[in-house]
């Protein structure tokens, strides 16, 4: 049985594996690079595999156990946007940023109870969270990306970038889609523990708000006229309602003690 202590070692075997992965990827080492880093995933979910068992639960109730399965579906996203486009950083970024969420995990550890309520014992519960998480990796990727192409003095929008915005859309398309299935996993949810689909809870609304930011991303660049710079704008603004979605409405004095996907 494991348990909490010992994900420092499971943690530091992983990223050293992923960052040996990123440094394979910019010395186009592209067979080291994506056994280094396949093998560091596999090491990570061994870990997350064996606290579901420890704990006989999905570990996805509280915020420290999103953060795992975030810490590991962003290694995943990047080195499949790795054998996609071939972006040598992306490894790279996609470690570090891992790393952020693993060392808030380190070093603000919490108390991981096996109990749940009623409403989190819903077969939806997890196929809800892990697609949101995955969908949240992908679109934190697109960010990384729209940032590189915002600052990056080579960008010369829109002529030299046209194949990284089209790589750009195709990440939105594909967390947008996981975003979605998320949704509907989660209204499923609702319906089977309260009696209905939605209901306008804090996280819904900004959930809400989060997915229909990224529609305004994906439909503006189908304009003919479309200012790319300024697309890739409204993509960074939407990853920040992403965060608001994610974890700030824990701060919100709406969600105190009347949303249910307050993370305690």
């Amino acid at each position: 049985m494991v348990s909490w202590e010992q994900f420092i070692y499971f943690a530091i075997a992983a990223v050293l594996l992923w960052a040996v992965g990123a440094w394979a990827a910019w010395r186009e080492k592209v067979p080291m690079a994506y056994t280094s880093t396949i093998i560091g995933l596999a090491v990570f979910f061994s870990f997350i595999l064996m606290m579901w068992i420890s704990l006989e639960r999905p570990p996805l109730r509280t915020m420290g156990e999103t953060r795992l399965w975030y810490s590991f579906f962003l290694p995943l996203a990047g080195i499949i946007v790795y054998s996609r486009w071939k972006y040598r950083w992306i490894l790279s970024f996609s470690t570090v940023l891992a790393l952020v969420f693993i060392c808030i995990n380190l070093f603000k550890p919490e108390i991981y109870s096996k109990t749940l309520m009623p409403a989190l014992q819903s077969p939806w519960f997890a196929p809800h969270v892990i697609v949101y998480m995955f969908a949240y990796a992908v679109l934190g990727v697109a960010t990384l990306l729209a940032l590189w192409m915002l600052l990056s003095p080579r960008s010369a929008l829109p002529h030299s970038s046209a194949k990284n915005l089209v790589g750009l859309d195709n990440l939105v398309y594909v967390g947008l889609a996981f975003m979605t299935i998320g949704m509907l996993f989660g209204a499923l949810w609702a319906k089977e523990a309260w009696g209905h689909y939605w209901s306008w809870d804090p996280k819904e609304t900004w959930a809400a708000i989060t997915w229909f930011a990224y529609l305004v991303y994906v439909h503006y660049r189908q304009v003919p006229t479309h200012k790319p710079k300024l697309a890739l704008w409204v993509l960074l603004i939407s990853f920040i309602l992403l965060q608001m979605c994610w974890w700030g409405i824990n701060y919100l004095p709406a969600a105190q003690g009347s949303s249910v996907h307050v993370y305690n």
